[in-house]
Order: structure tokens, then sequence, then C-alpha cells
């Protein structure tokens, strides 16, 4: 039985919203960002205590432990684009598999609902700050980061999900970013 609790409906990326008539640089990007929501969208959606918790052996990380950097890695890519320093936030409790969840997903419709609008990237350099002070490092960064680490570790969890005994719905169409329904 899965826990989700929340209406599913209600969360981006069930599809992959429509694609852009016109190539630019934040269009481009903003579909990379769909292309990831979608994956997380199915790569977390229906999963049991049990695959949130399932590991192989101990070295690797739980489902619900790569959904939790995910969510990292998704707040850096929100706030690169609302051009906000960064601050690695350190939670007051953890949050729950729905909050998890909903966060990554809105975090990422964000960036990318912002970026989609941009036709120059230079402007969301990813700012990092800490009490030592602020990183600004290049938007480039976030693409073979946070973007592509979010891709293989959503990856990770259907790898790890099928192990435990619950595959994602077969229904999808990567290609499309669609459901056969």
């Amino acid at each position: 039985m899965s826990i989700a609790a929340q209406t599913d409906s209600k969360l981006p990326y069930y599809e992959i919203p429509e694609h852009s008539e016109t190539y630019t640089a934040g269009t481009v990007v903003g579909r990379a960002i769909d292309g990831l929501g979608f994956r997380f969208y199915w790569a977390t959606e229906g999963l049991s205590a049990t695959d949130l918790d399932f590991k192989l052996n101990t070295e690797m990380r739980s489902p619900l432990e790569l959904m939790t950097h995910i969510h990292g890695l998704s707040a850096i890519l929100r706030d690169a684009a609302l051009k906000v320093p960064h601050v690695n936030e350190t939670l007051k409790r953890p949050l729950t598999y729905n909050e998890l969840r909903a966060q990554t997903l809105n975090n990422l419709k964000t960036a990318s609902d912002i970026l989609k609008e941009a036709n120059d990237l230079k402007p969301f350099d990813m700012i990092f700050k800490s009490p030592k002070g602020e990183r600004s490092v290049p938007f480039w960064n976030a693409i073979n980061g946070p973007i592509e680490d979010s891709v293989w570790h959503c990856g990770q969890i259907v790898t790890i999900r099928r192990m435990s005994g619950n595959p994602i719905n077969p229904n999808i169409n990567h290609f499309s970013g669609t459901v056969r329904e």
C-alpha cells in the first residue's frame, strides 16, 4: 500500500508541459528541468514505507535519502532561478515523504517557469551562502550539477523500488512525457 496521502493531481509533472515554440537557452534548460520533474514524479509516485527504507547494502542510500538529496538540489535550482543566494537549510524536523515530494516538484516547476522566460542564463549563476561568505558558480554548473545529478538519482530510485517489488507505472512514456491510459 502506498503512503501517499496527497492527491497527486495537484502536483506538477504528472506529464511534461507543452514545449515552447522557440528554442532559447531558457526554454531548453526549462525543458530539461521539466524532464527531471517528470522522472522524479514517477520515480517517487506510490512508494511504500518499505520502498522508502529499502537498501541493498548499508553503504547505499535509501530512496528516502535520495529524495532528500534531490530536494536539496531542487532548492539550489529554485534559488538560482529566483536570483537569491542558496543557504543550505538545516531542517528542524525531517520532511515526510509527501512534503519532500511536493516541495521538490514545486521547486523544479518554479525554476523551470522562470528560466523558460530567459534568453540568457548568465544572470542565474548559483550563489552559495555560508557563514564563510558567498560563492558564485556559473549556471553552466547547474546543468551538469543539480540537474543531471538529480536525473541520476531518479534512476537509482527506480532501480531500488523495482528491487523492493514496486516497479514504476508501466504506462509512462519518457520519450513523449505522457502517461498511456
